[in-house]
Parts: C-alpha cells; structure tokens; sequence
C-alpha cells in the first residue's frame, strides 16, 4: 500500500474513535453543566473514560489473537468498529436527563470498545508505517481523531437543538459506518508474527517496561499532558459560567478550536519528523504552558470577549495539536512491530491515566481555588512537566529519535 493509502485508512479509523469520544469529553459536560450538575460532577465523569487507561492489560490479548482469514489487525478492527455503531443506535433511544445513568453507564461501553480497538489500529500503524513516515502517520493520526472531535463535540453540539439527542447519536451511528468501509475493503498482507499462546499474559507487558530508558520514558509520558489536562477538564464548564451558550461553546471549541488543532498536529507530525522529537515536544510544552495559563485572564473577565476567547482557543488548540503529534511520533520510537499493539498501548494508557486523573480531579480544584487560580495552576503544572522529558533525553538509551 502506498502512503496516501496508508494515512487515508489511519485517518478514517482515527475519526472513527474520535467522533463518541469528543461527544463524550466536549460536548456532554457542557449539557451537564446546562443541566445544572455541579462542577465535583462534572470532572469525575471523566472517569467513565477508564478503558482507555486500563486498555493495557488485554492488549497483549489483540496483539495475540486473530483470524487468519479476517487479519491480524482487522479482525479486530471491523467488529469493533460495528459494535460501536449499534451502540449509537441503542444511545439514541435514551433520554439524557431521565436516563442518565443508563447513558454515562452506555458512554462506559463506548469507550470499551473504542479503547480496544484502538489497541488494534496503534497496532497497525506501526506495521505499516516506516521509520520515515511516522511523522506525518502520526499528524494525521491526530488530525483524524481530531475531525472526529470536531464533529462529535462541536458540530453536533452546535446543532443539537435542532437534531435532538436521539438525532445527533443517529447521525455519530451514520458517520461511523461510512468510516469503516476502508478498513472493510482493506486487505492485511501475510503477518511474519507468530502467536504465542503458550507465552504467559503478563510477560508482554514485562518486556515493555522493562527496555532500557523505558522507566524515565513512562515518567516523561506521565508529566507531560498533566497540565494541560487539568485546565481543559473545567474549561467548558467556565465558558457557561461566563454566559456564552451551547452554540457559541461549539463552535468556539468543537469547530474554531479542534480545526486549529487539526493543523497543529500536521504541523508536529512535520516538525518532529524534520527538527526531531526533543525540540518540537520542548518548545511546544512550554507554549503549551503559557497558553493554558492564559484562560486565567477570561476567568478574571479581563478580555472576555467572545472574540478575544476565540483567539486564545485557536491558538491553545494549535500548540496543543502539535505537542501531541510530537509525543505520538516519540512513542510510536519505542515500539517493536512484533507486539506493537501492547508497546504503544502501554505508553498511551500512562497518558491517559495522568490526563484522566487530573481532568476527574479538575473540578475539585476548580471549586475549592477558582477558576483563575486553577488555569495558572495548569500552567505551572505544563512547565514542570518538561523535566523528566528533558531528564529521559539524557538517559542511556532515552535519546529520541529524529
């Protein structure tokens, strides 16, 4: 397969787990918030997004088995990829408000099959993408995700007064299955990897952690979105405390924000491929830093402004994109094509355990300090996040690659 058949199959998979999550993380705690839930609420419903940091322990298990018929990786992919569809379907039958915990307890299931088959597709891209095409692989990687944020947490929020609740699941459901027709039609070459059922489960996950610079590289993983992840779990919820309503938050975020992190991630996906990791994840986390701490100024209604916020999502989005892009590429570095799947989802479920963490306890923080203090706060926390970075490139066998 050529390369632009490659990143048109990665980029349609990545929308396909982008869509439910970006409803589930940008536009649900803005209905919450509408609802009149309470900010401690708010952020621990971000835990319902724990497959994602827990999806570690069975990746050994998608990494293991497969039908030789359907393909490694496509075994796994397709039927998840439909579960997901029916899944929006039964959605869309609930009523938010009457039915809510049936619906976090659906947005749970959700984010199951979503996670697990993330584990397949991070395995495939790895198996298809080359040393030199990881950079951009990766760009687009994050931009595909992204278009799917966009549309599920921007431009359905912004018509959700016309399409209702059971509209816009409708609408996710159509948009996934149009997603899955390329990896229907795609056709996985012969695997050179062997199954190894007789390798005991835990072994995989051994072997992960413990390659040389793999413990400063997770310390790294840890700290670096930690900040960031703080700040953005209370950022929709202050927006409806400023007044702005559920379209203006949409578009704001969901289309203004996520298209600008759209271009910032094929912007990181280049630069980290042309500069190298190290300065691209550097510079870009200290922009990132500053750029979070910036929300302090709106939360203090100094240039509160519609137009004035716009900017400053525009631009904490673009940065955002790129330092992700970056940190994708570095840990697609750090793993062998032979258990791709679990090497890359181990290093992804320590991000999302720091990001899920620290967005369930954002409105904690929010509460008790404010939501100036709290952005400031994120800020601090970015810049401090850099240092095992810094301390892994240092480390034997931490260099990144270029």
């Amino acid at each position: 397969m050529n390369t632009r058949g490659k990143l048109g199959l990665l980029g349609a998979l990545y929308l396909s787990q982008g869509l439910p999550f970006g409803f589930f993380t940008q536009a649900l705690p803005v209905l919450l918030r509408d609802m009149g839930r309470s900010l401690p609420e708010i952020g621990l419903a971000h835990l319902l997004a724990l497959p994602w940091a827990l999806k570690f322990l069975w990746a050994p298990v998608v990494d293991r088995w497969w039908s030789a018929r359907m393909g490694r990786r496509r075994s796994w992919i397709l039927p998840l990829q439909l579960a997901t569809v029916v899944a929006m379907g039964g959605m869309a039958t609930l009523d938010p408000e009457a039915d809510l915990a049936l619906v976090l307890g659906a947005f749970l299931l959700a984010n199951l099959l979503a996670a697990t088959q993330d584990i397949a597709t991070d395995g495939l891209a790895v198996t298809l993408l080359s040393p030199a095409e990881r950079g951009t692989g990766n760009g687009v990687q994050v931009a595909g995700y992204r278009v799917g944020m966009i549309v599920g947490g921007g431009l359905l929020l912004m018509l959700y007064d016309t399409l209702g609740w059971s509209g816009v699941f409708v609408s996710m459901g159509a948009v996934l299955l149009v997603a899955t027709v390329p990896i229907a039609v795609h056709r996985e070459g012969e695997t050179v990897v062997a199954r190894d059922a007789g390798t005991p489960f835990w072994t995989s996950l051994r072997e992960v952690v413990a390659r040389p610079g793999m413990a400063g590289w997770m310390a790294a993983l840890f700290a670096y979105k930690l900040g960031e992840a703080l700040a953005g779990g209370m950022l929709r919820p202050m927006l409806v405390d400023l007044g702005l309503d559920v379209g203006e938050i949409g578009w704001m975020l969901g289309t203004a924000g996520f298209l600008a992190g759209l271009l910032g991630a094929l912007a990181g996906g280049w630069a980290a491929g042309r500069w190298g990791r190290w300065p691209v994840l550097g510079v870009g986390g200290l922009a990132q830093a500053a750029t979070v701490a910036a929300y302090a100024l709106p939360a203090l209604e100094l240039g509160a402004g519609t137009g004035a916020l716009t900017v400053l999502v525009v631009v904490e989005h673009f940065v955002g994109g790129v330092c992700t892009a970056a940190l994708f590429t570095a840990m697609m570095d750090r793993c062998d094509e032979r258990s791709g799947g679990t090497d890359y989802t181990v290093q992804a479920c320590v991000v999302v355990l720091s990001t899920g963490l620290a967005a369930a306890l954002s409105g904690v923080v929010a509460e008790h300090v404010g939501y100036a203090a709290h952005f400031v706060l994120g800020g601090v926390l970015s810049v401090v996040g850099l240092w095992p970075v810094w301390r892994w490139t240092r480390e034997p066998g931490g260099e990144l690659a270029r």
